[in-house]
Formats: structure tokens, sequence, C-alpha cells
């Protein structure tokens, strides 16, 4: 190739190689590279203020490494409320948990404070029959034994019996007085000590006020023929709504009879007889969950008995429908006698 060629080439690649220089291949971020005077782009120190967001995320992170991630904690333990404040929460159309904060109690606690027109859910112990509060059509009844005798573990005697209402107000509460010299207080369980039966009932007092509380009235318990022959007194059955018979409470025990404090916790939520029981706990408790279930309670009753229209209940505890039966009878019996 001649030396003049290759100078018209050589020219032909400067010139080539000078328009190149113009147009990149590749155009930097405006963002990274900062224009300067001179026409020479450098680049521009990037800091977490370039990034807002990312700045805010991070220093998010690090106050929770910080405090110590919510994740790294386990779940606080739900605490179950006493029967006493349940009632009163369900009653007054508010949660038990917020209840007790907003009056500084305890989810524990058994005194519930008062409302305007409503009768403190506290426990008044050995107080007898309440003069303020009125019984209504459902009472509920729950007795503490003793043991006596010489076998205290198999022979037992009424040593307290507490009555509430449909809301769980105390109607009754008085210690009892045994006949038989007690053995074995129970005190772990029961709460009762020698000291607090000086001040007890005989029991024919405490049959009698109980009696007059039973009167005409629907009789809600928990195996509660076991506290009625503990009072040595009796009532309809058909009058009687027990919490340990009902068919539906069955699936939480396999198919047997469950116990009360199971149910409590299992149907209501309700930690009752931690320690030593509370009659009146326990009756507020059989009534909380006789409300919880009171229709299928009333279906059950009304297969055995019939509807409530063609039952109903008496001053006396009788069944006005079957009186009325009886008399019935009786007209036919004389209608007979003058044609015979």
């Amino acid at each position: 190739m001649e030396l003049k060629d290759l100078s018209c080439n050589w020219k032909k690649l400067r010139a080539t190689l000078d328009a190149g220089t113009s147009s990149p291949k590749r155009k930097a971020s405006t963002d990274i590279l900062q224009p300067q005077h001179n026409g020479v782009k450098r680049l521009k120190l990037v800091t977490a203020a370039s990034y807002p967001s990312r700045n805010v995320a991070l220093r998010e992170s690090r106050s929770i490494v910080k405090m110590g991630t919510s994740h790294s904690k386990p779940p606080e333990p739900v605490v179950a409320p006493s029967a006493s404040l349940a009632l009163w929460a369900e009653d007054n159309d508010i949660s038990a948990k917020d209840l007790a904060e907003a009056y500084g109690k305890s989810m524990k606690s058994t005194s519930i404070p008062s409302l305007p027109d409503s009768e403190p859910a506290t426990e008044k112990v050995n107080e007898g029959l309440s003069s303020t509060v009125e019984a209504g059509k459902y009472i509920a009844v729950d007795c503490e034994m003793v043991g006596v005798g010489p076998d205290p573990d198999n022979d037992s005697a009424l040593a307290r019996v507490s009555v509430v209402n449909y809301h769980g107000h105390q109607l009754y509460d008085s210690y009892v007085s045994p006949k038989e010299p007690v053995t074995d207080y129970r005190t772990f369980v029961s709460g009762i000590t020698s000291e607090l039966l000086r001040s007890a009932r005989t029991l024919e007092a405490v049959q009698a006020d109980v009696a007059k509380l039973l009167d005409g009235r629907i009789l809600v318990g928990h195996s509660v023929r076991s506290d009625l022959d503990a009072l040595l007194l009796g009532h309809p059955k058909r009058d009687i709504r027990d919490t340990s018979r009902y068919p539906g409470f069955r699936q939480y025990s396999a198919g047997r009879t469950p116990g009360l404090k199971k149910l409590a916790k299992e149907v209501l939520g309700v930690d009752i007889q931690g320690g030593q029981h509370s009659s009146i706990e326990d009756a507020r408790a059989t009534m909380l969950l006789f409300r919880k279930e009171r229709t299928g309670f009333e279906s059950e009753h009304a297969k055995k008995w019939g509807s409530s229209s063609k039952n109903q209940l008496s001053r006396d505890g009788t069944n006005d429908s079957a009186g009325t039966k009886r008399k019935r009878k009786k007209k036919k019996k004389k209608k007979k006698t003058p044609k015979e």
C-alpha cells in the first residue's frame, strides 16, 4: 500500500474516533455522575440522604434491634377472667379486659364496682338473705362441704351455701354449722376453717332461708341434686336446670359428666377453683353457663316436660297444668257416677 493511501485511511479513522467521543456507548445515571464546568463527569458521593425511604427503613430496623423485635418475643398468655367479672362484663356489653383496666382491677377480681341502679357483684360473705337484691325467675346455688365422722373422705356435711340471681348478684350466703363433729375442714379446697364456722347459722335456719328462695323458681346448678341433698331440701325436677346433665356440654368430657371447672374454661373462657373454692363464684359460673346455652336448655326441657306454656310455675313450685289435669280427671269421674 502506498503512503498516500495510508495517510488517507488514517484521516478517516481519526475522524471516526473524534465523532465517537461525543456520544458514549453507556449513558451514566445523573444520580451518580455530576457534570462539572470543564465538561468531565465525576462520580458523586452516594450517602444515606440520597435514598430517604431506604434511610427510614434502616433507622427503623436499627431501633427494632435495640428494643428487641416483637417476633422474637413469645405472645403474652391470655388471662381468663373470674366468673364475676365475666358476668358483669356481659350484662354491661363490655369486654372483661376493658372493664378490669377501666377500674384498675385484676382479671381474677371478684369485687366489681357498681353502677347507678346496679347491684355490685361483690362477695358479702355470711351475709344471709340480701335485703336489696331481687331474686327473679332463675336462681343458681352452690355449696361447700367439710368431712365429718371417722371417715371424712367419704362422709360430708354442709358448711356453706350461696345463691345468686340471673345476673350473678348475691341473694344469699351463709356458713352452716354441721351437726356432726368436723374431722376434715378441707380448707385447701373448701376455704372453710373452724374459726369461720363460729359465726355459722344452724342448718334449720339456712334451710328455711333457701326454701324461701326456691319457692316457685327455676333452680340452676351443677350436680344440683348433691346440693339439695346436703340442704335436705327437694325441688321439682321440671324446675331444675342442671349444667352437669346438659347434653351439649358432654362433648367436653368425652360423653362423661363434665366438671364445672372444665366447663367454665372450655365454654366461657373463665378460670375458677384455682385454689380454695368460692361457692359464690361457682354459682355465678353455673348461671353463666346456663345463660350461654339457655335456648338449648329450654329445648331439652320441652322434649321432656312439654312447652313452657303448658308448664307454668306456680308460687309453691308446683305445676299449674298438672294441677288442672288432676281436677279434670275428678270431674270426669263425677259425670260417670250418675250414669252408673
